[in-house]
């Protein structure tokens, strides 16, 4: 059972989100929360794998709360809980913080009820970034501006070539399908070399891994994926060889 805890000031949007989830089969509501700090007390009392997180609330908001949620927790492996994101906006430039804060991805708020509970699974599993499409043009945005970008290419030392190439490729939004055509290699690998990724950077998952290539200016923001083929361009010309 993926515990869910709702955390947005809008008393009519949370109880709707709590209803949704309650009807789902394998997820079950915790709680509700109107604020940040109110997220961040819940969050302690009811440790819940999944928290839906407003952006813009009174008092503390949710880049606040979820960097106090996600801070490395003091006993347990678990990594604690994960942060989803709602926001209103794909381009809402609080999100971009919120992703380096430890959020695990986001979703606009206006997304169908059945992508939203996919999005939860996914975020409990600590699988994939959601809706990358969005993500790359929002952190291409966002990591361009004056501020924490950092652009440390020594951040990348101890990183193989080819763990370096599937990096590139995660921040680029790509599956660990996409990323095994890709590359030519199988998905085994490709999960491997993400999970070799997310222990050398001390990662939670995939969102942290796409900060990481965008600070350390592996990947260059607002430059599109060149080799990113539209789904009927045919087979890529086979690339170098995959030791």
């Amino acid at each position: 059972m993926i515990r869910v805890l709702v955390a947005d000031d809008q008393a009519l949007l949370r109880g709707s989100l709590r209803l949704l989830v309650d009807a789902e089969p394998g997820l079950v509501a915790v709680g509700e929360a109107a604020d940040g700090t109110e997220a961040v007390r819940l969050t302690a009392e009811t440790r819940p794998d999944v928290v839906l997180m407003d952006v813009r609330m009174p008092g503390l908001d949710g880049i606040g709360a979820t960097r106090l949620i996600c801070a490395p927790p003091q006993t347990g492996s678990d990594g604690g809980p994960r942060v989803l994101i709602l926001t209103m906006f794909d381009l809402d430039e609080y999100v971009y913080g919120a992703l380096r804060a430890g959020a695990s991805g986001f979703l606009l708020k206006d997304a169908p009820p059945a992508e939203l509970l996919a999005a939860i699974r996914v975020v409990a599993a600590g699988e994939a970034l959601i809706a990358p499409a969005v993500t790359r043009r929002l952190i291409a945005e966002f990591a361009r501006r004056p501020g924490p970008a950092r652009r440390d290419s020594a951040g990348l030392d101890g990183v193989t070539d080819r763990e370096r190439d599937v990096l590139e490729l995660v921040a680029r939004g790509l599956t660990n399908t996409e990323i095994a055509r890709r590359l030519f290699v199988g998905l085994s690998t490709v999960k491997t070399h993400v999970s070799h990724l997310l222990t050398k950077f001390g990662a939670r998952d995939r969102a942290q891994l796409v900060i990481v290539a965008y600070e350390t200016g592996l990947v260059t923001p607002g430059i599109a994926d060149p080799d990113r083929r539209a789904p009927d361009a045919g087979p890529r010309p086979p690339g170098r060889a995959v030791s």
